[in-house]
Protein backbone atom coordinates (compact mmCIF):
# COMPACT_ATOMS: atom_id res chain seq x y z
CA UNK A 1 0.00 0.00 0.00
CA UNK A 2 1.53 3.39 -0.93
CA UNK A 3 2.57 5.72 1.86
CA UNK A 4 0.92 9.11 2.28
CA UNK A 5 2.62 12.03 0.53
CA UNK A 6 4.90 14.11 2.73
CA UNK A 7 3.56 17.68 3.18
CA UNK A 8 6.25 20.26 3.93
CA UNK A 9 5.35 23.92 4.39
CA UNK A 10 8.10 26.53 4.78
CA UNK A 11 6.90 29.92 6.03
CA UNK A 12 8.65 33.18 6.73
CA UNK A 13 8.54 36.90 6.10
CA UNK A 14 8.86 38.54 2.71
CA UNK A 15 12.43 38.32 1.39
CA UNK A 16 13.56 35.67 3.88
CA UNK A 17 14.50 33.10 1.22
CA UNK A 18 11.52 30.75 1.13
CA UNK A 19 11.59 30.12 -2.62
CA UNK A 20 15.34 29.43 -2.68
CA UNK A 21 15.00 27.05 0.26
CA UNK A 22 12.06 25.21 -1.30
CA UNK A 23 13.93 24.96 -4.60
CA UNK A 24 16.95 23.49 -2.79
CA UNK A 25 14.81 20.94 -0.97
CA UNK A 26 12.97 20.02 -4.16
CA UNK A 27 16.24 19.42 -6.00
CA UNK A 28 17.51 17.17 -3.21
CA UNK A 29 14.28 15.16 -3.16
CA UNK A 30 14.33 14.85 -6.94
CA UNK A 31 17.93 13.65 -6.89
CA UNK A 32 16.86 11.01 -4.38
CA UNK A 33 14.32 9.71 -6.91
CA UNK A 34 11.23 11.22 -5.32
CA UNK A 35 8.39 12.85 -7.23
CA UNK A 36 7.98 16.44 -6.04
CA UNK A 37 5.03 18.82 -6.35
CA UNK A 38 5.19 22.47 -5.26
CA UNK A 39 2.35 24.83 -4.37
CA UNK A 40 3.05 28.58 -4.36
CA UNK A 41 0.76 31.25 -2.98
CA UNK A 42 0.16 34.94 -3.53
CA UNK A 43 -2.51 37.58 -3.12
CA UNK A 44 -2.55 38.00 -6.94
CA UNK A 45 -1.66 36.07 -10.09
CA UNK A 46 1.58 36.39 -12.13
CA UNK A 47 3.95 35.26 -9.39
CA UNK A 48 7.68 35.32 -10.16
CA UNK A 49 8.30 32.39 -7.79
CA UNK A 50 5.94 30.13 -9.75
CA UNK A 51 7.65 30.91 -13.05
CA UNK A 52 11.10 30.46 -11.52
CA UNK A 53 10.32 27.05 -10.03
CA UNK A 54 8.70 25.87 -13.26
CA UNK A 55 11.82 26.99 -15.15
CA UNK A 56 13.76 24.54 -12.96
CA UNK A 57 11.58 21.69 -14.19
CA UNK A 58 9.30 21.31 -11.18
CA UNK A 59 5.58 20.53 -11.23
CA UNK A 60 4.13 23.71 -9.71
CA UNK A 61 0.60 24.79 -8.88
CA UNK A 62 -0.36 28.26 -7.70
CA UNK A 63 -3.04 29.46 -5.30
CA UNK A 64 -3.55 33.07 -6.42
CA UNK A 65 -5.84 35.80 -5.16
CA UNK A 66 -5.84 34.81 -1.49
CA UNK A 67 -3.66 33.09 1.08
CA UNK A 68 -3.75 29.35 1.86
CA UNK A 69 -5.62 30.00 5.11
CA UNK A 70 -8.38 32.08 3.50
CA UNK A 71 -8.87 29.70 0.57
CA UNK A 72 -8.14 26.31 2.06
CA UNK A 73 -10.18 24.51 -0.60
CA UNK A 74 -8.05 26.06 -3.36
CA UNK A 75 -4.95 24.67 -1.64
CA UNK A 76 -6.36 21.15 -1.49
CA UNK A 77 -7.76 21.40 -5.04
CA UNK A 78 -4.34 22.49 -6.32
CA UNK A 79 -2.61 19.60 -4.57
CA UNK A 80 -5.12 17.17 -6.10
CA UNK A 81 -4.65 18.64 -9.59
CA UNK A 82 -0.87 18.24 -9.28
CA UNK A 83 -1.43 14.57 -8.45
CA UNK A 84 -3.52 13.92 -11.57
CA UNK A 85 -0.50 13.14 -13.74
CA UNK A 86 1.70 11.47 -11.16
CA UNK A 87 1.20 11.02 -7.44
CA UNK A 88 3.78 13.10 -5.54
CA UNK A 89 5.97 11.66 -2.83
CA UNK A 90 6.52 15.15 -1.45
CA UNK A 91 4.37 18.29 -1.57
CA UNK A 92 6.26 21.50 -0.80
CA UNK A 93 4.13 24.55 0.03
CA UNK A 94 5.21 28.19 0.18
CA UNK A 95 2.68 30.50 1.87
CA UNK A 96 2.38 34.26 1.43
CA UNK A 97 5.23 36.01 3.24
CA UNK A 98 2.98 38.25 5.32
CA UNK A 99 0.86 35.37 6.67
CA UNK A 100 0.84 33.86 10.13
CA UNK A 101 -1.45 31.56 12.19
CA UNK A 102 -0.83 28.83 9.62
CA UNK A 103 -0.72 25.97 12.12
CA UNK A 104 -4.34 26.64 13.12
CA UNK A 105 -5.58 27.49 9.62
CA UNK A 106 -3.62 25.13 7.34
CA UNK A 107 -1.75 22.36 9.16
CA UNK A 108 -4.46 21.27 11.60
CA UNK A 109 -7.23 21.43 8.97
CA UNK A 110 -5.09 19.23 6.71
CA UNK A 111 -4.75 16.76 9.57
CA UNK A 112 -8.33 16.82 10.83
CA UNK A 113 -10.64 17.95 8.01
CA UNK A 114 -9.07 17.16 4.63
CA UNK A 115 -10.13 13.72 3.48
CA UNK A 116 -6.82 12.71 1.87
CA UNK A 117 -4.10 11.67 4.32
CA UNK A 118 -0.79 13.53 4.45
CA UNK A 119 2.37 12.77 6.39
CA UNK A 120 2.81 16.32 7.68
CA UNK A 121 6.33 17.50 8.44
CA UNK A 122 7.28 19.90 11.23
CA UNK A 123 6.53 23.48 10.25
CA UNK A 124 9.63 25.58 9.68
CA UNK A 125 9.78 29.37 9.48
CA UNK A 126 12.77 30.92 7.75
CA UNK A 127 14.17 34.28 8.83
CA UNK A 128 16.54 36.72 7.21
CA UNK A 129 19.32 37.76 9.64
CA UNK A 130 18.77 41.51 9.27
CA UNK A 131 15.05 41.05 10.00
CA UNK A 132 15.89 39.12 13.15
CA UNK A 133 18.41 41.70 14.30
CA UNK A 134 16.02 44.60 13.73
CA UNK A 135 13.00 43.06 15.45
CA UNK A 136 14.51 40.78 18.09
CA UNK A 137 17.60 42.82 18.88
CA UNK A 138 17.93 46.32 20.24
CA UNK A 139 14.27 47.29 20.06
CA UNK A 140 14.86 49.76 17.22
CA UNK A 141 12.72 48.28 14.44
CA UNK A 142 14.23 50.14 11.50
CA UNK A 143 12.16 49.52 8.39
CA UNK A 144 9.47 47.65 10.35
CA UNK A 145 6.31 49.12 11.81
CA UNK A 146 5.12 47.65 15.12
CA UNK A 147 2.33 45.83 13.25
CA UNK A 148 4.72 44.25 10.73
CA UNK A 149 6.98 43.26 13.62
CA UNK A 150 3.93 41.68 15.28
CA UNK A 151 3.41 39.42 12.25
CA UNK A 152 7.12 38.51 12.18
CA UNK A 153 7.10 37.51 15.86
CA UNK A 154 3.89 35.52 15.47
CA UNK A 155 5.43 33.60 12.58
CA UNK A 156 8.28 32.51 14.84
CA UNK A 157 5.99 31.83 17.80
CA UNK A 158 3.99 29.17 15.95
CA UNK A 159 6.97 27.50 14.24
CA UNK A 160 8.07 24.00 15.19
CA UNK A 161 11.58 25.16 14.29
CA UNK A 162 13.26 28.26 12.88
CA UNK A 163 15.59 28.34 9.89
CA UNK A 164 18.28 31.02 10.19
CA UNK A 165 19.14 31.77 6.56
CA UNK A 166 22.18 33.38 4.88
CA UNK A 167 24.74 32.06 7.35
CA UNK A 168 27.31 32.13 4.54
CA UNK A 169 27.09 35.94 4.74
CA UNK A 170 27.47 36.10 8.54
CA UNK A 171 30.41 36.05 10.91
CA UNK A 172 30.43 33.39 13.59
CA UNK A 173 29.69 36.11 16.14
CA UNK A 174 26.52 37.20 14.33
CA UNK A 175 25.29 33.61 14.03
CA UNK A 176 25.88 33.12 17.75
CA UNK A 177 24.14 36.40 18.64
CA UNK A 178 21.08 35.66 16.49
CA UNK A 179 20.83 32.10 17.79
CA UNK A 180 20.99 33.46 21.34
CA UNK A 181 18.27 36.05 20.63
CA UNK A 182 16.01 33.34 19.24
CA UNK A 183 16.68 30.91 22.09
CA UNK A 184 16.05 33.62 24.72
CA UNK A 185 12.77 34.82 23.21
CA UNK A 186 11.53 31.47 21.85
CA UNK A 187 13.26 29.01 24.22
CA UNK A 188 11.57 25.80 23.07
CA UNK A 189 12.08 26.37 19.34
CA UNK A 190 15.09 24.69 17.68
CA UNK A 191 17.20 26.79 15.30
CA UNK A 192 18.59 25.37 12.05
CA UNK A 193 21.38 27.52 10.52
CA UNK A 194 21.25 27.41 6.72
CA UNK A 195 22.48 28.98 3.53
CA UNK A 196 19.73 28.41 0.98
CA UNK A 197 22.01 29.84 -1.70
CA UNK A 198 25.10 27.68 -1.08
CA UNK A 199 23.36 24.57 0.23
CA UNK A 200 25.08 24.69 3.61
CA UNK A 201 22.90 23.14 6.32
CA UNK A 202 20.41 21.25 4.13
CA UNK A 203 21.33 17.90 5.69
CA UNK A 204 20.32 19.18 9.11
CA UNK A 205 17.17 20.76 7.68
CA UNK A 206 16.11 17.42 6.18
CA UNK A 207 16.81 15.66 9.48
CA UNK A 208 14.50 18.06 11.34
CA UNK A 209 11.80 17.73 8.67
CA UNK A 210 11.95 13.95 9.09
CA UNK A 211 11.17 14.11 12.80
CA UNK A 212 7.76 12.79 13.79
CA UNK A 213 5.17 13.94 16.31
CA UNK A 214 6.45 17.50 16.74
CA UNK A 215 4.46 19.20 13.98
CA UNK A 216 1.76 21.74 14.72
CA UNK A 217 2.33 21.65 18.47
CA UNK A 218 1.95 25.34 19.18
CA UNK A 219 -1.34 27.14 19.73
CA UNK A 220 -1.29 30.92 19.98
CA UNK A 221 -3.56 33.90 20.27
CA UNK A 222 -3.62 36.20 17.25
CA UNK A 223 -5.08 39.70 17.16
CA UNK A 224 -6.58 39.62 13.68
CA UNK A 225 -7.09 43.39 13.67
CA UNK A 226 -3.37 44.05 14.19
CA UNK A 227 -2.55 41.24 11.74
CA UNK A 228 -4.81 42.76 9.06
CA UNK A 229 -3.45 46.26 9.61
CA UNK A 230 0.13 44.95 9.37
CA UNK A 231 -0.57 43.27 6.03
CA UNK A 232 -2.39 46.33 4.71
CA UNK A 233 0.63 48.56 5.30
CA UNK A 234 2.13 47.12 2.13
CA UNK A 235 1.17 47.87 -1.42
CA UNK A 236 1.24 44.67 -3.51
CA UNK A 237 1.94 44.83 -7.24
CA UNK A 238 2.11 42.05 -9.81
CA UNK A 239 2.75 43.23 -13.37
CA UNK A 240 3.11 41.23 -16.58
CA UNK A 241 4.46 42.80 -19.76
CA UNK A 242 7.00 42.53 -22.55
CA UNK A 243 10.01 44.37 -23.93
CA UNK A 244 10.68 44.85 -27.63
CA UNK A 245 13.65 46.43 -29.37
CA UNK A 246 15.06 46.71 -32.87
CA UNK A 247 18.42 45.65 -31.41
CA UNK A 248 19.40 43.02 -28.89
CA UNK A 249 18.98 43.77 -25.19
CA UNK A 250 21.01 41.81 -22.57
CA UNK A 251 18.28 40.52 -20.28
CA UNK A 252 20.52 40.19 -17.21
CA UNK A 253 21.68 43.81 -17.42
CA UNK A 254 18.16 45.09 -18.06
CA UNK A 255 16.65 43.30 -15.06
CA UNK A 256 19.42 44.32 -12.67
CA UNK A 257 19.27 47.93 -13.86
CA UNK A 258 15.48 47.94 -13.47
CA UNK A 259 15.61 46.63 -9.91
CA UNK A 260 18.40 49.07 -9.02
CA UNK A 261 16.49 52.03 -10.45
CA UNK A 262 13.26 51.08 -8.69
CA UNK A 263 15.15 50.71 -5.41
CA UNK A 264 16.55 54.22 -5.81
CA UNK A 265 13.10 55.55 -6.68
CA UNK A 266 11.61 53.98 -3.55
CA UNK A 267 14.44 55.37 -1.40
CA UNK A 268 13.90 58.84 -2.88
CA UNK A 269 10.21 58.63 -1.99
CA UNK A 270 11.08 57.38 1.51
CA UNK A 271 9.14 54.13 1.19
CA UNK A 272 10.48 50.78 2.35
CA UNK A 273 10.88 47.71 0.13
CA UNK A 274 9.73 44.42 1.64
CA UNK A 275 10.56 42.49 -1.55
CA UNK A 276 11.01 43.30 -5.23
CA UNK A 277 11.48 40.55 -7.84
CA UNK A 278 11.64 40.73 -11.63
CA UNK A 279 11.84 37.83 -14.07
CA UNK A 280 12.65 37.98 -17.77
CA UNK A 281 11.48 35.11 -19.98
CA UNK A 282 12.10 34.07 -23.55
CA UNK A 283 11.86 30.62 -25.12
CA UNK A 284 13.99 28.39 -22.90
CA UNK A 285 15.51 31.42 -21.15
CA UNK A 286 14.89 32.73 -17.63
CA UNK A 287 16.62 35.44 -15.62
CA UNK A 288 15.70 36.82 -12.19
CA UNK A 289 16.83 39.92 -10.29
CA UNK A 290 15.65 40.93 -6.84
CA UNK A 291 16.23 43.11 -3.79
CA UNK A 292 14.78 42.59 -0.31
CA UNK A 293 15.16 45.98 1.38
CA UNK A 294 16.22 49.58 0.83
CA UNK A 295 19.73 48.87 2.11
CA UNK A 296 20.54 45.50 0.51
CA UNK A 297 22.29 45.35 -2.83
CA UNK A 298 20.14 44.25 -5.79
CA UNK A 299 21.12 40.77 -6.95
CA UNK A 300 20.97 38.87 -10.21
CA UNK A 301 19.77 35.70 -8.51
CA UNK A 302 19.41 33.73 -11.76
CA UNK A 303 21.48 34.90 -14.76
CA UNK A 304 20.48 33.94 -18.28
CA UNK A 305 23.57 35.19 -20.13
CA UNK A 306 21.31 35.87 -23.11
CA UNK A 307 20.30 38.84 -25.18
CA UNK A 308 17.44 39.30 -27.59
CA UNK A 309 15.04 41.74 -29.17
CA UNK A 310 11.94 40.48 -27.33
CA UNK A 311 11.28 38.97 -23.93
CA UNK A 312 8.47 38.80 -21.39
CA UNK A 313 8.66 40.55 -18.02
CA UNK A 314 6.97 39.90 -14.69
CA UNK A 315 7.41 42.31 -11.77
CA UNK A 316 6.40 41.50 -8.18
CA UNK A 317 6.73 44.37 -5.69
CA UNK A 318 5.81 44.45 -2.00
CA UNK A 319 6.46 47.97 -0.76
CA UNK A 320 5.27 50.02 2.22
CA UNK A 321 3.34 52.62 0.26
CA UNK A 322 -0.05 53.17 -1.30
CA UNK A 323 -1.05 51.06 -4.31
CA UNK A 324 -1.40 54.24 -6.36
CA UNK A 325 2.14 55.42 -5.67
CA UNK A 326 3.55 51.93 -6.15
CA UNK A 327 1.90 51.49 -9.54
CA UNK A 328 3.05 54.94 -10.67
CA UNK A 329 6.67 54.31 -9.67
CA UNK A 330 6.80 50.88 -11.32
CA UNK A 331 5.25 52.12 -14.57
CA UNK A 332 7.70 55.04 -14.72
CA UNK A 333 10.62 52.76 -13.91
CA UNK A 334 9.72 50.32 -16.68
CA UNK A 335 9.33 53.11 -19.22
CA UNK A 336 12.58 54.78 -18.17
CA UNK A 337 14.62 51.59 -18.41
CA UNK A 338 13.08 50.66 -21.74
CA UNK A 339 14.00 54.09 -23.11
CA UNK A 340 17.54 53.71 -21.78
CA UNK A 341 17.89 50.48 -23.77
CA UNK A 342 16.22 51.98 -26.88
CA UNK A 343 13.33 49.58 -26.41
CA UNK A 344 9.57 49.68 -25.88
CA UNK A 345 7.73 48.18 -22.95
CA UNK A 346 4.09 47.15 -23.06
CA UNK A 347 2.05 46.09 -20.04
CA UNK A 348 -0.46 43.29 -20.60
CA UNK A 349 -1.69 42.99 -17.04
CA UNK A 350 -1.22 44.78 -13.72
CA UNK A 351 -2.73 44.23 -10.28
CA UNK A 352 -1.96 46.64 -7.44
CA UNK A 353 -3.77 46.69 -4.11
CA UNK A 354 -3.59 46.36 -0.34
CA UNK A 355 -4.39 42.90 1.04
CA UNK A 356 -7.77 42.58 2.71
CA UNK A 357 -8.37 41.35 6.23
CA UNK A 358 -7.61 37.62 6.53
CA UNK A 359 -10.71 35.49 7.11
CA UNK A 360 -9.63 31.84 7.47
CA UNK A 361 -11.73 29.02 6.05
CA UNK A 362 -10.94 26.98 9.18
CA UNK A 363 -9.21 27.83 12.44
CA UNK A 364 -8.50 24.90 14.75
CA UNK A 365 -6.75 25.79 18.00
CA UNK A 366 -6.28 22.17 19.09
Amino acid sequence: MPTSPRFIMIGGFLGAGKTTTISGLAMRFRQAGQNVAIVTNDQASDLVDTLLLRSQGFHVGEVAGSCFCCNFDALTDTVESLANDERPDVVLAEPVGSCTDLVATVIRPLEKIYSQPFDIAPYGVIIKPSHGEKILGDGVQRGFSPKAAYIFRKQIEEADFVILNRIDELSGERVTRLTKLLSEQFPDTPVVPLSAKSGMGFERLEAVLNQRDIQGRRSMDVDYEVYAEGEAELGWLNCQGSLQSSGEVPVDDFLLDLVSQLQQDFIRENVEIAHLKVIGLAEGVYAVANVVSNVDQPQLSLPAQWQGSHFELVVNARVATSPEQLESLVRKGLESQAERYSARVSIQGLQCFRPGKPVPTHRLLT
